[in-house]
């Protein structure tokens, strides 16, 4: 996946984003066109909104997981006429909602209930199905008193499910009952399940498992009746869905052939699963969890993967000793996994064996430089032996891949600061604080800057152009 390059929260570069109806459509849509730049300023001021009011987990293995998994999908769906984000969020919400101009949002308490890579993939599909669908440009009317920007900020504000948000993106104009109105229709969810189903056929991944989670949308449904979760106030019907679903699972006539539903390796989504949880769960709740896993009923991946878990929630911990042996036993049943080695030379970096990390971080993206990852915690590691420069040029690298990641920019303002340039420190803890969505000190850092006159004209340019961007989404 290309990840935005826009200075200002990963804009798209050069895409259609959904809303935008044009001669070039996959499907027939009756309503009026947008411009591009409407549908920027919408995926803009979207994503601005939604790193002020949540914490999006965007570190490198996260963030790379999801969107190589998003990636594939992409693969089999055809030509696309915008690029594709996936992001994870901090929320204990039931949710995921694709958005303006290719942005698809996956919430952490969605993320806990699934169980396989497949499941995860399934949900995945049917939120690109909406979008090259066009679902919710068929809810946009320009022709009304609602501009359409205001008009595609209400679903999205409906759909991120979450009330200061909404009051944020748009105001009294759009009452509340008609932003209600905008929730996808039968129809919408059955065409992209359709799209899902097709698409995993094709990359020979059972479509059971869109029944499998519909199943558990149906189990929360009924556990939660009194207040039904956001996504399933965005997606309805769940009942009917698994009936529409099951329909397939039963006339597929690939489920009758040997072998073609390839076997999933989940090792990878238990991994990516247990990293999220470590970031949203509370550490005493998820030591339950992976505990019971570990020594429960259930197959040796489930099992296995939980030690995974408990040795992040050592490592968290500080119990360096428990992390270790617990990773160990890991890699003897995963030998072939080279990024167990990469979480290895975390934990040793973390508990001070700096150059055994460097070694082990140095042979990983040797194997793999596309890693970040590794290379993200290389550049720790050589920041910590005073090797600044070769610390900078993996950071850059990084930073080439994935631009809105606040890390990085964090270890830049660090190396700076060690080097006795205040004034770049400062400039790159503005980017910090900036992509943190804590605007208000992004504001004062790089108003700093801006101001500077001992800064290189490219960063003082720089902080200029990001602070006018600043005021130009605030204003909209």
């Amino acid at each position: 996946m290309k990840f935005f390059r826009n200075f200002l929260f990963v804009s798209l570069r050069k895409g259609l984003c959904l809303l935008l109806l044009v001669g070039q459509c996959l499907f027939p849509v009756h309503g009026h066109t947008m411009t591009i730049g409407e549908e920027r300023e919408i995926s803009e001021r979207l994503l601005y909104s939604v790193r002020s009011e949540f914490r999006l987990l965007d570190d490198p293995d996260i963030s790379q997981y999801i969107n190589n998994l998003g990636g594939q999908v992409l693969t089999v769906a055809g030509p696309q006429y915008f690029n594709y984000h996936f992001f994870v969020v901090r929320s204990d919400q039931f949710n995921a909602f694709a958005a303006p101009g290719g942005l698809v949002f996956f919430y952490t308490g969605l993320i806990q209930t699934m169980k396989t890579e497949n499941q995860l993939l399934s949900v995945l599909a049917h939120e690109i199905g909406h979008v090259v669908s066009r679902h919710i440009a068929q809810r946009i009317d320009k022709g009304g008193k609602i501009s359409a920007i205001t008009m595609g900020l209400a679903l999205a504000s409906l759909a991120l499910g979450n009330p200061a948000l909404s009051q944020g993106l748009f105001t009294g104009s759009l009452a509340a009952g008609q932003a209600l109105n905008l929730h996808y229709s039968r129809q919408d969810e059955e065409q992209a399940d359709r799209l899902s189903f097709g698409w995993l056929q094709k990359m020979h991944r059972n479509p059971i498992a869109m029944e499998e989670m519909l199943r558990t949308m149906r189990r929360i449904t009924r556990y939660r009746s009194g207040k039904l979760p956001q996504y399933l106030l965005t997606h309805p019907n769940p009942e009917a869905r698994l009936n529409y679903v099951e329909s397939l699972v039963e006339n597929d006539e690939k489920q009758k052939l040997p072998g073609y539903y390839h076997k999933t390796d989940n090792f990878r989504f238990l991994r990516f699963k247990y990293r999220v949880m470590l970031q949203s769960m509370d550490l005493e709740q998820m030591r339950i969890v992976c505990t019971n896993r570990a020594t429960g009923p259930g197959d040796s991946e489930q099992r296995i993967m939980a030690r995974y878990g408990l040795a992040l929630i050592a490592l968290e911990e500080h119990n360096y000793i428990r992390g270790n042996e617990l990773l160990k036993k890991v890699r003897e049943a995963y030998p072939e996994q080279d990024i167990l080695e990469v979480d290895m030379a975390v934990l040793k970096l973390a508990s001070g064996e700096v150059d055994r990390a460097v070694s082990l971080l140095t042979h990983a993206v040797k194997r793999d430089p596309t890693d970040m990852y590794a290379v993200f915690e290389l550049a720790k590691a050589k920041s910590k032996q005073k090797d600044f420069d070769r610390a900078e040029s993996l950071l850059s690298t990084v930073a080439h891949v994935m631009p809105d990641y606040s890390q990085l920019y964090y270890e830049l303002g660090r190396i700076r600061a060690g080097q006795g340039r205040g004034g770049e420190s400062n400039f790159y803890l503005g980017k910090y604080y900036l992509y943190e969505g804590r605007i208000k000190q992004a504001k004062q850092y790089l108003g700093r800057s801006a101001r500077d006159t001992t800064l290189p004209d490219s960063l003082r340019d720089e902080a200029k152009a990001i602070l006018e961007r600043l005021k130009k989404l605030e204003e909209l």
